[in-house]
């Protein structure tokens, strides 16, 4: 375990990169969006995710790279949502709609780094009240733990009043280096998806069909952006998803009822990726899992529904292995 201190943010919390892991798998982390940077697993030569070379460029991410998105995952469809019949407008910061937590959402805050040993660390946040119009405050941990080969990621959340929250990771996973995730094989273990226009439902879930039917082995299809329906409530940890590339396997399991699924067909980022990475056009592949998209404003509200009295975990685990 390595702790450095970068230097300071805004709010004059010191921001740090640790680095955390075992024998088989090493990741590193920035307290800047509590992003994960760099991920290695033992034998081979090239991080499984997209990371920025200077760790300090962390603290303007535009692509979300690798940072915990929220206090809500996705789009909420006119930045506005209803909470025990109490209307909030959000910061509106795509198209008129509230894109992961809007312009200054989790991904773009600076996290307390707060426990860091050999292979497990522990970000707290608060969110404050009314924060990008959402109410509050919201008290968020992010903890990372590597056990063997495998990456577990806790997400929690409680808060002092009535309020929504769906966390979730938004890392880029390149599994074989290559300048695009063209090589590799995707499958989703959905039945149903979302219909979705310009990222919004427009319906109730449909089932899987065609190039979207992702439930065997094929290519990362072109243009993926869509929303997997896996459940229709939080649930205990379970496959959702595989991805293979290379000599390299990740099983993505998760407790969460959906999964984006993102190809990075607008990922444009001139800066350097780590180890000179391509981060343009389909570098990566995004599997964020979370709630269903828009959960305020739909009839699934209630996957996002967070009480003052409760608080609520995500759980989602990265298994890789070698093939």
């Amino acid at each position: 375990m390595a702790v450095s201190q970068l230097g300071q943010a805004e709010d004059g919390l010191d921001v740090h990169e640790v680095s955390i892991g075992s024998d088989s798998l090493r990741a590193s982390l920035v307290s800047y969006g509590a992003s994960l940077r760099d991920l290695r697993m033992a034998g081979i030569g090239h991080s499984l995710v997209l990371g920025l070379q200077d760790p300090l460029h962390y603290q303007s991410n535009p692509h979300c790279l690798g940072a915990i998105v929220g206090p809500v995952a996705n789009r909420i469809s006119g930045g506005f949502v209803s909470i025990s019949g109490q209307g909030y407008a959000l910061n509106q910061n795509e198209n008129g709609n509230t894109l992961h937590g809007g312009r200054l959402g989790c991904g773009h805050l600076n996290w307390r780094l707060d426990e860091a040993s050999k292979n497990c660390a522990l970000f707290s946040l608060t969110f404050a009240d009314r924060h990008m119009g959402f109410p509050g405050p919201m008290h968020l941990t992010a903890c990372y733990e590597i056990d063997g080969s495998t990456l577990s990621l806790r997400l929690s959340a409680r808060a002092d009043q009535p309020t929504v929250c769906a966390l979730a990771p938004h890392s880029y996973f390149n599994l074989d280096g290559g300048q695009t995730i063209d090589n590799h094989q995707l499958s989703i273990f959905a039945e149903h998806m979302l219909p979705l226009n310009q990222g919004l439902p427009k319906g109730a879930p449909v089932a899987v069909s065609g190039a979207k039917d992702l439930r065997q082995p094929c290519p990362v299809p072109e243009g993926l952006d869509d929303h997997f329906c896996l459940s229709s409530t939080r649930t205990a940890l379970r496959d959702i998803a595989r991805l293979s590339a290379g000599h390299v396997e990740m099983t993505l399991r998760s407790t969460e009822a959906g999964l984006q699924a993102y190809d990075a067909g607008f990922l444009s980022d001139p800066r350097a990726g780590i180890d000179g990475q391509n981060l343009g056009r389909r570098a990566g592949i995004a599997l964020e899992p979370h709630a269903w998209v828009d959960a305020p404003n739909q009839p699934w509200r209630d996957q996002m529904r967070l009480m003052p009295d409760q608080a609520i975990t995500a759980v989602t685990q990265f298994a890789f292995s070698k093939t």
